[in-house]
Protein backbone atom coordinates (compact mmCIF):
# COMPACT_ATOMS: atom_id res chain seq x y z
CA UNK A 1 0.00 0.00 0.00
CA UNK A 2 1.29 3.46 -0.96
CA UNK A 3 0.55 6.73 0.78
CA UNK A 4 -1.44 8.97 -1.55
CA UNK A 5 -0.32 12.30 -3.01
CA UNK A 6 -3.36 14.43 -2.13
CA UNK A 7 -3.39 13.95 1.68
CA UNK A 8 0.34 14.71 1.83
CA UNK A 9 -0.09 17.78 -0.39
CA UNK A 10 -2.93 19.06 1.81
CA UNK A 11 -0.88 18.46 4.97
CA UNK A 12 2.09 20.34 3.53
CA UNK A 13 -0.14 23.25 2.53
CA UNK A 14 -1.56 23.39 6.07
CA UNK A 15 1.91 23.27 7.62
CA UNK A 16 3.26 25.98 5.32
CA UNK A 17 0.25 28.13 6.16
CA UNK A 18 1.03 27.76 9.87
CA UNK A 19 4.73 28.51 9.30
CA UNK A 20 3.63 31.82 7.89
CA UNK A 21 5.76 32.61 4.88
CA UNK A 22 4.44 29.75 2.79
CA UNK A 23 7.80 28.06 2.30
CA UNK A 24 9.64 25.55 4.46
CA UNK A 25 13.44 25.62 4.25
CA UNK A 26 13.41 21.88 3.64
CA UNK A 27 10.73 19.28 2.99
CA UNK A 28 12.53 16.02 3.71
CA UNK A 29 11.29 12.55 2.89
CA UNK A 30 12.81 9.85 5.06
CA UNK A 31 13.57 7.09 2.58
CA UNK A 32 15.97 4.13 2.21
CA UNK A 33 16.68 5.53 -1.28
CA UNK A 34 17.77 8.93 0.06
CA UNK A 35 21.18 10.39 0.66
CA UNK A 36 22.82 8.87 3.72
CA UNK A 37 22.49 11.08 6.80
CA UNK A 38 25.90 12.34 7.89
CA UNK A 39 27.09 14.68 10.60
CA UNK A 40 27.74 17.38 8.00
CA UNK A 41 24.13 17.13 6.76
CA UNK A 42 22.87 17.40 10.34
CA UNK A 43 25.07 20.45 10.91
CA UNK A 44 23.83 22.05 7.70
CA UNK A 45 20.17 21.46 8.59
CA UNK A 46 20.70 22.90 12.09
CA UNK A 47 20.77 26.42 10.66
CA UNK A 48 17.35 25.99 9.04
CA UNK A 49 14.30 27.78 10.40
CA UNK A 50 11.60 25.41 9.14
CA UNK A 51 12.04 21.74 8.33
CA UNK A 52 9.12 19.49 7.42
CA UNK A 53 9.63 15.73 7.61
CA UNK A 54 7.58 13.20 5.69
CA UNK A 55 7.63 9.69 7.08
CA UNK A 56 6.41 7.05 4.66
CA UNK A 57 4.85 3.79 5.71
CA UNK A 58 4.53 0.31 4.19
CA UNK A 59 5.61 0.50 0.54
CA UNK A 60 6.24 4.24 0.70
CA UNK A 61 4.56 7.18 -0.97
CA UNK A 62 3.27 8.17 -4.38
CA UNK A 63 6.35 9.20 -6.37
CA UNK A 64 4.70 12.48 -7.37
CA UNK A 65 5.28 13.63 -3.77
CA UNK A 66 9.00 13.04 -4.19
CA UNK A 67 9.08 14.67 -7.62
CA UNK A 68 7.04 17.77 -6.75
CA UNK A 69 6.92 18.40 -3.01
CA UNK A 70 10.15 17.10 -1.50
CA UNK A 71 13.44 19.01 -1.47
CA UNK A 72 15.58 16.20 -0.02
CA UNK A 73 15.39 12.46 0.53
CA UNK A 74 17.43 11.25 3.50
CA UNK A 75 18.23 7.73 4.65
CA UNK A 76 19.59 6.73 8.05
CA UNK A 77 21.26 3.59 6.69
CA UNK A 78 21.33 0.89 4.10
CA UNK A 79 18.39 -1.05 5.47
CA UNK A 80 14.60 -0.81 5.46
CA UNK A 81 12.34 -0.26 8.46
CA UNK A 82 8.53 -0.39 8.54
CA UNK A 83 8.10 3.37 8.41
CA UNK A 84 9.87 6.70 8.46
CA UNK A 85 8.96 7.57 12.05
CA UNK A 86 12.11 6.18 13.68
CA UNK A 87 14.43 7.58 10.98
CA UNK A 88 12.70 10.95 11.48
CA UNK A 89 13.45 10.79 15.20
CA UNK A 90 17.10 10.00 14.43
CA UNK A 91 17.29 13.00 12.11
CA UNK A 92 15.62 15.27 14.67
CA UNK A 93 18.07 14.23 17.38
CA UNK A 94 21.15 14.54 15.14
CA UNK A 95 20.10 18.01 13.95
CA UNK A 96 19.04 19.19 17.42
CA UNK A 97 22.47 18.41 18.87
CA UNK A 98 23.96 20.84 16.35
CA UNK A 99 21.70 23.76 17.30
CA UNK A 100 23.52 26.23 19.58
CA UNK A 101 22.21 26.08 23.14
CA UNK A 102 20.73 22.58 22.93
CA UNK A 103 23.66 20.85 24.63
CA UNK A 104 25.09 22.02 27.94
CA UNK A 105 28.00 23.62 26.10
CA UNK A 106 28.34 24.58 22.45
CA UNK A 107 31.75 22.84 22.55
CA UNK A 108 30.19 19.50 23.57
CA UNK A 109 29.45 18.35 20.03
CA UNK A 110 32.88 19.38 18.69
CA UNK A 111 34.64 16.17 19.76
CA UNK A 112 31.73 13.81 19.01
CA UNK A 113 32.31 10.99 16.56
CA UNK A 114 32.08 12.23 12.97
CA UNK A 115 32.23 15.95 13.89
CA UNK A 116 35.80 16.19 12.64
CA UNK A 117 35.72 13.15 10.40
CA UNK A 118 37.05 10.78 13.07
CA UNK A 119 35.49 8.56 15.68
CA UNK A 120 35.61 9.90 19.21
CA UNK A 121 38.47 9.02 21.55
CA UNK A 122 37.81 6.75 24.59
CA UNK A 123 36.37 8.42 27.68
CA UNK A 124 36.57 7.47 31.33
CA UNK A 125 34.83 8.25 34.63
CA UNK A 126 35.91 8.18 38.26
CA UNK A 127 37.34 6.44 40.14
CA UNK A 128 40.72 6.28 38.41
CA UNK A 129 41.04 2.59 39.32
CA UNK A 130 38.16 0.10 39.46
CA UNK A 131 38.26 -3.70 39.47
CA UNK A 132 41.93 -3.55 38.50
CA UNK A 133 41.26 -1.36 35.45
CA UNK A 134 42.80 2.09 35.44
CA UNK A 135 42.35 5.30 33.54
CA UNK A 136 45.38 6.02 31.29
CA UNK A 137 48.02 7.96 33.25
CA UNK A 138 48.17 10.78 30.70
CA UNK A 139 44.55 11.68 31.48
CA UNK A 140 45.45 12.11 35.15
CA UNK A 141 48.58 14.16 34.43
CA UNK A 142 46.97 17.57 34.10
CA UNK A 143 49.10 18.25 31.00
CA UNK A 144 46.46 19.53 28.58
CA UNK A 145 48.74 19.43 25.52
CA UNK A 146 49.64 15.78 26.15
CA UNK A 147 45.98 14.95 26.80
CA UNK A 148 44.96 16.51 23.47
CA UNK A 149 47.72 14.56 21.67
CA UNK A 150 46.58 11.33 23.36
CA UNK A 151 42.94 12.01 22.40
CA UNK A 152 43.84 12.66 18.76
CA UNK A 153 46.02 9.53 18.63
CA UNK A 154 43.26 7.40 20.12
CA UNK A 155 40.65 8.90 17.79
CA UNK A 156 42.86 8.06 14.81
CA UNK A 157 43.53 4.55 16.14
CA UNK A 158 39.85 3.89 16.82
CA UNK A 159 38.87 5.20 13.39
CA UNK A 160 41.57 3.11 11.68
CA UNK A 161 40.37 -0.04 13.50
CA UNK A 162 36.60 0.46 13.31
CA UNK A 163 35.90 2.76 10.34
CA UNK A 164 38.95 3.01 8.07
CA UNK A 165 36.67 4.35 5.33
CA UNK A 166 36.48 7.64 7.26
CA UNK A 167 40.23 8.27 7.16
CA UNK A 168 40.24 9.31 3.52
CA UNK A 169 37.86 12.16 4.39
CA UNK A 170 39.56 13.17 7.65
Amino acid sequence: MLMMYKPISLALNAVEFVIGDGVADHVILMSPQGKLLTQSIAQSLASSQNIVLISGRYEGIDNRVTENLVSNEISVGDYVVSGGELPSMVLIDAVSRCVPGVLGSDESAFDDSHSRGLLEYPQYTRPAMIDGHSVPDVLLSGNHAEIEQWRLGKALQRTREMRPDLLSEA
